[in-house]
């Protein structure tokens, strides 16, 4: 019942944080950083196209670090799941263990 509703409230969050907020409407960039790009490659050059870069660079960034962090997260939990399964049959064992008399 409990996660349920943690399940719930954090549903109710994720679809208020996506449309409850307002959206202004952005420019995409400055209007001095777009007229130097512009003359810039009016002009023969390569800054247009290294700021272009830059954006997919910073585009990529959560594309890669959300999965990397999940994983991350996967693999640890995996583990501590074999630990506590493994501590749970040495437990067993340890409990249906019987000593044989000595010769």
């Amino acid at each position: 019942m409990k996660s349920f509703l943690i399940r719930r409230l954090l549903a109710f969050w994720v679809a208020f944080a996506l449309f409850g907020t307002p959206s202004v409407p952005l420019s995409a960039q400055c209007p001095m950083c777009k007229m130097s790009a512009e003359s810039n490659l009016k002009n023969g050059g390569a800054a247009g196209r290294g700021l272009n870069t830059g954006i997919l660079y910073l585009l990529a960034m959560p594309y890669i670090l959300v999965p990397s962090l999940f994983f991350l997260w996967w693999r640890n939990r995996r583990r501590a799941e074999r630990f506590e399964q493994d501590q749970a049959l040495r437990d067993v064992l340890e409990d249906t263990a019987v000593s044989l008399p000595p010769k």
